[in-house]
């Protein structure tokens, strides 16, 4: 068997999200083609359907009509997605919104005082489950203020920038590293006053609204990896990823993967609603173990699972570390990587922020358990494609989160 084809994918996720949240801001109707076709960013959709946001479908695209938002009569259900989350307690806490926000148990398990902290020192008044889902927020009169994050993440600076938006005075934040920024850039070029000074960036209220705008979402780089990472591993196999989103903190996976040796060519590249975008050749080639610490980890947190897989077929060590927040995403994702590769019969030492890898080891098909997570589920997927025997999971239908079609494609792509 090899892996050959020509892919697009649906639209990246995390500018989905923020593309619906920005087009409910805007003056008047806004289209968005391409949008990412997973749970989480249908969660998204509902969610600001609930507080009075027109929504529709026409055709492929998907049209925003800007509005006044308005109280939720239920509990908005964030279902499995964090970003719905964190993003939404910022919008809404900026518009003045009364809401009491869900999810499902694993969404219920994870952190949220990391949001709750600057919002309340915006203004915010709120009551969680010691902080933790489920949050009720009540309209409060919201301050800028100057930010200093503890840890590097794109949910926290944008739930503060969207806060801000209806805030009075200018808020600042500050990161230890720089995040993804498609926030940044998408706001910038909405028409919202924001500027960038280094690891801070600062942003003014909202005078008027966002301009309605038009976007093509570019092709998820997350999904991207997956099928990068399979025509890296299986030998005589080459793909070509067309519409990728190439924003330079989103793409360190394929840094890691041109590190390791892998075969790559770009093929092309160009600007697009002030993103970067391109078309990959990846190709099978021997791989060599690396190095990814904790600067590199944000260009690459969602991408560690599979990173860990092509690290079982690189010769020498692979050492990740400085990678801790992968404990508190949809699971334990060093746990679950480290637990199922061990059963695999790879060489993986568990660390507290990371793991270490030494390879080259065969690999034995086994039971994989999921934890009910996307990427896990995706990533041991594409193990099982170079295992001997055979690769059962246990909730498979998970991928559902991002990438629903995952399945479909990857078995068109098996010559």
């Amino acid at each position: 068997m090899v892996i050959k084809g020509v892919l697009t994918f649906p639209g990246d996720k995390s500018i989905s999200h923020r593309a619906l949240m920005f087009a409910a801001l805007a003056d008047g109707e806004s289209r968005i083609s391409n949008l990412s076709t997973g749970a989480d960013v249908q969660s998204t959709r509902e969610c600001l359907e609930a507080c009075g946001i027109e929504i529709k479908d026409d055709g492929n695209d998907v049209v925003v009509k800007g509005e006044q938002f308005s109280d939720p009569t239920k509990p908005l259900d964030c279902g499995n997605s964090g970003t719905t989350t964190r993003l939404l307690l910022g919008l809404l806490a900026g518009q003045g919104i009364n809401a009491t926000l869900v999810g499902d148990d694993s969404l219920s398990s994870r952190p949220m005082n990391r949001i709750l902290d600057p919002l309340s020192q915006m203004g915010l008044i709120s009551e969680s489950n010691d902080g933790k889902l489920p949050i009720t927020i009540h309209k409060s009169d919201m301050t800028g203020i100057h930010y200093e994050s503890p840890v590097a993440s794109a949910q926290i600076k944008s739930a503060v920038f969207l806060a801000a938006l209806g805030a009075s005075g200018k808020t600042s934040f500050k990161e230890p590293i720089l995040s993804r920024d498609h926030t940044e850039k998408m706001l910038h070029g909405l028409g919202a006053n924001i500027s960038i000074d280094g690891l801070t960036a600062t942003i003014s209220n909202l005078t008027s609204p966002l301009s309605n705008f038009e976007i093509s979402v570019p092709g998820d780089p997350s999904t991207a990896a997956f099928f990068a990472a399979s025509a890296a591993l299986v030998p005589n196999s080459e793909i070509v990823l067309n519409r990728v989103l190439a924003n330079p903190l989103r793409t360190g996976l394929f840094a890691a993967l041109e590190r390791m040796g892998a075969g790559m060519e770009c093929l092309d590249q160009w600007d697009e609603a002030g993103e970067r975008i391109g078309n990959l050749k990846i190709f099978h080639q021997p791989m060599i173990g690396i190095s990814i610490t904790k600067t590199g980890v944000p260009g690459l947190i969602d991408e560690l699972p599979i990173i860990a897989i092509l690290a079982t077929q690189a010769k020498g060590e692979t050492e990740v570390r400085g990678a801790e927040e992968l404990r508190v995403k949809e699971c334990d994702r060093i746990h679950a990587v480290c637990k199922n590769l061990k059963n695999m019969g790879a060489d993986i030492e568990e660390l507290d922020d990371g793991f270490i890898i030494n390879g080259p080891t065969p690999l034995n098909g086994t039971t994989i358990e999921t934890f009910h997570d996307h990427r896990i589920t995706m990533a041991f997927t594409i193990a099982g494609l170079i295992a001997e025997g055979d690769t059962v999971l246990n909730h498979p239908k998970c991928v559902s989160i991002s990438y629903p079609e995952f399945f479909d494609v990857l078995e068109q792509l098996k010559q």
